[in-house]
């Protein structure tokens, strides 16, 4: 079953590039096209896709503001926020209004249908150097440290997991692909996957992103000194 992309951006050499690339594929398929946000929400509320990937910079209703409409509607699509500006504060503006992923513009466009596979499948585009920065000013993280002996902070939220699931939870908090955290805790990839899933279910998670920020606020993540 193909993945089905809305795309939104307000250039459309971008547009036609894009779609030329998706229609090339197997498994993801483009059903609509906007260049702007409130056109996006238009056809986000229309067609359902699975994944919008989305331009920050557009005319009228911006990429950001448009991220959060669509999170905010019921059975929501997964957000790719696919930019030119590689700022923090698009990459805040971005997380918080629920998008999944950041991608560049420049990045290799085989690594920009890999980044919609990993957003429809649920997981976040965060390389593991940024994801901690990005995080723990997304959390409010307090900057005071905290010995790597103190025992964690927890949570009611967490009363349901198990102890492997609070192990996992701490690894995707470090920004652990489900490989990596496999081979951290010596079991099979597909265990490690079914373990993200129930947190995803338990704990009620939009995606790897919100996992994390459970993790960090919970205290599950040793804090940087």
């Amino acid at each position: 079953m193909s993945v089905r992309v809305l795309l939104a951006d307000d250039q459309p050499l971008m547009l036609v590039g894009l779609a030329i690339l998706l229609g090339d594929t197997d498994d993801l398929e483009v059903v609509g096209e906007a260049g702007d946000g409130r056109e996006a929400m238009r056809l986000v509320r229309e067609l359902r896709p699975d994944v919008v990937v989305m331009d920050i910079r557009m005319p009228g209703m911006d990429g950001i503001e448009a991220t959060r409409q669509a999170t905010a509607e019921p059975d929501p699509p997964k957000v790719l926020v696919l930019t030119t500006f590689d700022d923090d504060e698009y990459v805040y503006g971005a997380l918080r209004a629920g998008a999944s992923g950041f991608l560049l513009k420049s990045m290799a466009l085989n690594a920009i249908l890999d980044a919609i596979r990993v957003v429809a499948a649920g997981d976040a585009l965060i390389a593991p150097s940024v994801t901690r920065r990005l995080i723990a000013d997304f959390a409010g993280v307090p900057a005071a440290p905290r010995s790597d002996t103190e025992p964690a902070a927890d949570s009611g939220l967490l009363a349901e997991i198990t102890d492997r699931e609070r192990e996992v939870l701490a690894l995707v908090g470090q920004g652990l692909s489900n490989t990596e955290i496999a081979e951290r805790l010596v079991i099979s990839t597909a265990t490690a996957k079914t373990h993200v899933a129930r947190l995803f279910a338990k704990l009620e998670a939009r995606d790897r992103v919100h996992l994390a920020i459970i993790a960090f606020e919970a205290g599950l993540v040793p804090r940087r000194r």
